[in-house]
């Protein structure tokens, strides 16, 4: 017979040949003469089994066949577990293998069929998952006030209270006098000290450790003891400030009259108002006083969750975390590891980025179901009022200027409150989301969309900057819904393809479409991709400016691009740049482009040009009557003898790339600039215009010098 119950009733196991309880505790309580022997089972003793339990349940996700971001993911954890990590200590306990998967299938395994999952939600069932239906019990008794005796209170109440008080110093390890001082408080009753007891032999293991690193407290020279796994410091602060458990002696104090003196006006009143029949005095009007108590409570009681939510907004913009990277990054680097150079210990300080976004998370309706089944009441009255104050802080930092990587934890924490009104309020403040730079993954994409889907269909960014996010063609089926918000869209510097021209002439097609400039600079989309897009041009009504520079063009793309120009009467600026286009292609397209109606500028500089396509360029971009249009050709940073009146835009858009493209290939253009520029210089006279062609020189002249630095050092990466 396999019983699991808790054993404060003997009649339960007195037929039971084995039985089995997650709590230590209830071990001592058995009389001896039912136990024989008895064994602690704590977890993996075989690192192969564990690798075996991680290998199952990440390739769950491609129904138990490898892939490549999978057998990535095992790798790398797998690595970090043989470090003696922080994470190997945790995860010698199947539960937390348990979180650590979960986390990771959020972070790198999001479906967008899939229901929506958020990563308070999965640390808020981790904890149901082993503290549901668990109280406090002394000797086998159960007090009558269950509430009060949750386990999970209980925690909240000292393990969540040092949380809290090592964010609050910014520490991650406690000596054994602080575990001292926070957990076992100030306890005076017999009752209180063995429920301490109990409370050290079941539970407080389970979320703190010893540091590994043998690092030892220089005060008392004891053991310093850290949790499990970070972020569960920032999930027990976040529920210990979101339950009012850190209140003030004011509202605590404030609190106890209000319910003395509200239950005791009710009965006082209910007399008085039999009195004032028999005895009309006015003065009894002054007991009326008493009902200003609870009004009093509920002021203060606002003011407490006003400041809740001033705490989440500080938390979330500080200014010493600016330039850290993304909240969900820091979350899997803390489980796969940090490859590359370590941080300092002495410099690096713990950013605790995670604790705000856990705060708003555990207001949403599903965490805080779940959390009412452990003892931990949060009321539908408290979010309301932390809501509320919390919208105008948002708005207002909102409204700012912010990093990257602090504008997606923004976005991180309205997905995890999952208040569509709040989301919707908060992003109207917002005219543009600058996310380059940022790695984005599926949860990253999925985050993005289901945020700006809460938005009406009417609302759209100025821009929406993608560049540099690694951005795969996968990832762009999950951004779809949110490139319907927005009227510049920049994906330069990603890893799209000829397959990802696909999606876009589909939502360039859509009779709704609002993108007005498209930038696809730094993409190998070749010729096949840009037939693809090309295709969109006779059914859009909205595109005014189209990126093409460094894309794999070649003069099969020009020509039909040439063809397609006629179709699409709202372009104004057409950059082909840096590609493989030669001059008869590059004529053709020119001379297209004279004949629109609305194009004004075409960039052509770094192609396969000659001096002679390049002289024939600034001509034919000419008018071709007296007061036509004249379409300007950015094809050299001199036309003829003379310097360009756009040379500046077209050095600067070489010197922001000049480290990511092939260095090889700049530096032989900037070296034909400079060869120009020495031959226009010398066919001039006057003072002036010398001085004017050596400013420029001196300006390709610096750049070719970066790009000797660079190239000596190993500094960029060069791309083809």
């Amino acid at each position: 017979i396999i019983l699991q119950e808790p054993l404060y009733n003997l009649l339960l196991f007195l037929q039971a040949s084995i039985l089995v309880t997650t709590r230590l505790s209830a071990v001592d309580r058995v009389p001896k003469k039912y136990i024989n022997r008895y064994v602690q089972i704590c977890g993996f003793n075989d690192p192969h089994r564990q690798r075996a339990y991680f290998t199952s349940r990440l390739l769950q996700q491609n129904e138990g066949k490898p892939g490549k971001v999978a057998e990535t993911l095992i790798e790398m954890l797998y690595l970090n577990l043989q470090r003696e990590s922080q994470l190997a200590t945790a995860c010698f306990l199947p539960s937390y293998c348990w979180l650590t998967c979960a986390t990771l299938h959020l972070l790198h395994f999001t479906d967008t069929k899939s229901p929506i999952r958020t990563l308070t939600g999965i640390y808020t069932s981790f904890m149901r998952l082993n503290f549901g239906g668990e109280v406090i019990t002394v000797d086998g008794n159960v007090s009558s006030q269950e509430q009060q005796n949750s386990l999970m209170l209980y925690v909240v109440r000292t393990v969540g209270k040092l949380a809290f008080d090592g964010i609050t110093n910014k520490r991650t390890s406690f000596s054994a006098e602080e575990l001292e001082q926070w957990v076992g408080g100030k306890t005076k009753t017999d009752e209180e000290l063995q429920q301490l007891a109990v409370f050290r032999t079941d539970v407080l293991d389970f979320f703190l450790v010893p540091r590994n690193d043998h690092v030892t407290d220089p005060e008392s020279g004891g053991r310093r003891y850290v949790f499990a796994v970070p972020a569960m410091q920032e999930y027990l602060a976040a529920l210990y400030v979101v339950l009012g458990e850190n209140k003030s002696v004011l509202e605590k104090l404030t609190k106890e009259v209000s319910e003395a003196l509200g239950q005791a006006s009710e009965d006082i009143t209910s007399l008085l108002s039999i009195l004032s029949k028999v005895i009309p005095f006015r003065i009894f009007a002054v007991f009326n006083l008493l009902k200003l108590f609870p009004k009093l409570f509920e002021r203060v009681s606002s003011h407490s969750k006003g400041r809740i939510a001033s705490t989440m907004a500080a938390e979330m913009f500080r200014s010493e975390d600016s330039f850290n990277e993304d909240v969900l990054d820091q979350v899997e680097q803390s489980l796969l590891g940090v490859h590359g150079p370590q941080p300092q210990e002495e410099t690096y300080t713990r950013a605790f980025e995670l604790y705000p976004i856990f705060m708003g998370g555990l207001l949403h309706y599903g965490n805080r179901r779940l959390l009412d089944q452990l003892g931990c009441s949060i009321k539908s009255h408290t979010v309301s009022q932390i809501t509320r104050a919390l919208r105008k802080h948002l708005i207002k930092e909102s409204q700012k200027k912010q990093p990257p990587e602090e504008l997606m934890d923004l976005l991180v924490l309205l997905y995890e409150f999952q208040n569509p009104r709040l989301t919707a309020e908060v992003l109207q403040s917002i005219k543009t989301i600058n996310l380059s730079t940022v790695r984005m993954t599926p949860h990253k994409c999925f985050v993005l969309s289901t945020v700006l889907s809460c938005t009406s269909s009417s609302f759209h960014l100025n821009e929406l900057n993608l560049s540099s996010c690694h951005i795969t063609p996968e990832l762009m089926q999950m951004l779809w819904p949110a490139f319907h918000h927005t009227s510049n869209l920049n994906l330069q510097f990603n890893s799209l393809g000829p397959e990802s021209c696909i999606l876009l002439r589909d939502l360039l097609f859509e009779p709704n479409c609002t993108i007005k400039s498209l930038q696809l600079c730094d993409n190998y989309l070749t010729d096949t991709g840009i037939s693809h897009l090309l295709e969109a041009l006779s059914g859009n009504h909205s595109l005014q400016r189209l990126c093409l520079m460094h894309t794999g063009l070649g003069d099969q793309s020009a020509q039909m691009l040439a063809e397609r120009l006629g179709q699409h009467d709202m372009l104004q600026e057409l950059n082909v740049a840096y590609n493989n286009i030669g001059d008869s292609a590059a004529l053709t397209m020119v001379d297209a482009c004279r004949e629109h109606p609305s194009i004004h500028t075409v960039h052509l500089y770094l192609n396969q040009l000659t001096d002679v396509g390049k002289q024939s360029l600034y001509v034919r971009g000419g008018p071709r009557v007296k007061q036509g249009r004249r379409v300007k050709v950015l094809a050299s940073v001199t036309e003829g003898s003379d310097i360009s009146e756009d040379w500046h835009p077209i050095l600067s858009v070489i010197g922001k790339n000049s480290l990511s493209w092939d260095r090889d290939r700049v530096r032989e253009q900037l070296l034909v600039f400079l060869k120009d520029l020495e031959w226009g210089r010398k066919q001039h006279q006057s003072f002036w215009k010398k001085m004017h062609f050596r400013r420029v020189e001196s300006v390709v002249r610096q750049m070719l010098s970066l790009l000797e630095k660079s190239s000596n050092t190993g500094t960029g990466t060069g791309t083809k």
